[in-house]
């Protein structure tokens, strides 16, 4: 059987980048590092530009880190920051979560920031991740749930932004409420709950509130959501730019602030009988 093609919602647009290179482990994957031990061997699958990965590199300084993106592109920003940065101890390939290039229980850690609410298969992406790291490790994934994000002020285009979000990501068989289903997904996959929480990024500093409004006011009209949208006839570029505009009025507000749930889930391979 072959692996689905799934289509990833918002493109790879420097507006979509520079979000993914604000990421850290610690912003992005706090749940996760108490794990982390300097021997550890980790597969960090959709790392993007690898911001995230190049932190689980440092903590494993001993050991050593795999990211993988479906993205060329994407991948040799990462070797770059790699090489830029000194971090020795990692690879980076184009690689394929649904059949991931590697053997059985080869990973201490198994780790996804992001990436499951973009598949339209994600318990066999689970059940893979869960088959490549070794017995008594964990796989650690984190998503967003666009129906949990909340913001004030009120401002209506924001509202028609979030609707316009859940109806694209859908038409891609994709699921933008994934942090609420993180549990259940990897339950279907056969794998052993260890722990299963929420995080939250906030965005209230006037620094911040800036940054992420400019990025969506960006993002709405020029990406892949953008394309995705008016090619399938839900917006004008008309309906694009009025949300765009609402996106920087809402980041010009004084009391503007923004918060983005994400649920958190660190499971493991079954043992066997």
């Amino acid at each position: 059987m072959s692996a689905p093609d799934d289509v990833y919602t918002h493109g790879h647009v420097d507006a979509v980048l520079r979000s993914h290179r604000w990421r850290t482990a610690e912003n992005s994957a706090g749940y996760l590092l108490p794990h982390i031990q300097d021997d550890s061997l980790v597969l960090d699958v959709g790392c993007g530009p690898g911001s995230i990965t190049l932190d689980l590199a440092r903590l494993a300084h001993a050991g050593s880190v795999v990211g993988i993106d479906r993205s060329e592109a994407v991948i040799a920003e990462a070797r770059a920051a790699a090489e830029h940065t000194g971090v020795g101890n990692v690879e980076l390939a184009v690689g394929d979560v649904y059949a991931l290039d590697h053997e059985a229980a080869a990973f201490d850690v198994v780790h996804a920031h992001q990436v499951l609410q973009h598949l339209s298969d994600p318990v066999a992406a689970l059940r893979e991740m869960g088959r490549v790291c070794r017995p008594g490790g964990l796989v650690a994934v984190r998503d967003s749930d666009y129906s949990a994000f909340t913001w004030h002020p009120a401002v209506p285009e924001l509202s028609e932004w979030l609707d316009l979000y859940r109806d694209v990501a859908r038409g891609n068989d994709a699921e933008p409420g994934a942090g609420r289903r993180l549990k259940g997904w990897a339950l279907e996959a056969d794998l052993e709950i260890v722990s299963s929480s929420a995080g939250v990024w906030c965005f209230s500093e006037p620094e911040d509130v800036a940054w992420w409004g400019g990025l969506w006011a960006e993002r709405v009209v020029s990406s892949g959501l953008a394309e995705q949208a008016t090619a399938r006839g839900l917006a004008s570029a008309d309906d694009l730019a009025r949300l765009g505009r609402g996106w920087r009025r809402w980041a010009e507000a004084e009391d503007a602030w923004f918060a983005v749930l994400h649920g958190e889930l660190l499971c493991r391979p079954r043992r066997s009988a």
